[in-house]
């Protein structure tokens, strides 16, 4: 698995990772549904642990110790590598492709960038001119026809719409350092 094929289950324990070393518990437990980024994207036990052995095998990240458990099974600890941190950091500038990716990939973007004290404004700027160009080009193919690819387009035209309008006031809001949340 290489960065450029993460999943965005993958971005989001990588992510935790660059936050600092933690077992696999602990990203169960932050990607829980009820868990600080599973109110914005949430994985199942199963697949986070899954997800972190990719993550190692990609060499993305890595085993870094080992402390005891508090029921008494030991707990591994694992680590972002030099080039976890890198993708990360790629992942985390980078607009998001496609509308429909906007309520997941990009508002987990935005919580780790605010996790990170990172700026969003780079991030904000570059979906602006995706969504831009999004839109213009569905407005350019726009038709009167009745068939549902005609359905679909007016859909994904009306979620850029809605997208632009929410990265417009974002970075229309005063900047102010983001708070780092533990």
């Amino acid at each position: 698995m290489a960065s450029e094929q993460l999943s965005l289950d993958g971005w989001a324990v990588l992510a935790l990772l660059c936050e600092g070393d933690r077992h696999g518990w602990a990203l169960v437990r932050a990607l829980a549904p009820e868990g600080e980024i599973g109110r914005v994207w949430s994985i199942r036990r199963a697949l986070v642990y899954r997800t972190a052995e990719l993550a190692i095998d990609a060499g993305l990240a890595q085993r870094a110790g080992v402390e005891p458990g508090s029921r008494g099974s030991p707990r591994t600890i694992l680590h972002a590598t030099a080039a976890g941190q890198r993708a990360v950091a790629g992942w985390l500038a980078e607009p998001v492709a496609h509308v429909r990716e906007l309520r997941s990939a990009l508002l987990l973007k935005l919580l780790f960038a605010h996790r990170g004290a990172l700026d969003p404004r780079p991030l904000l700027s570059a979906q602006h001119t995706v969504l831009a160009q999004t839109i213009e080009a569905l407005e350019a193919t726009a038709d009167t026809d009745r068939t549902f690819e005609a359905t679909v387009r007016a859909f994904r035209l009306e979620t850029a719409r809605a997208g632009l309008r929410f990265v417009e006031r974002e970075l229309a809001r005063p900047a102010r350092p983001p708070r780092k949340i533990t």
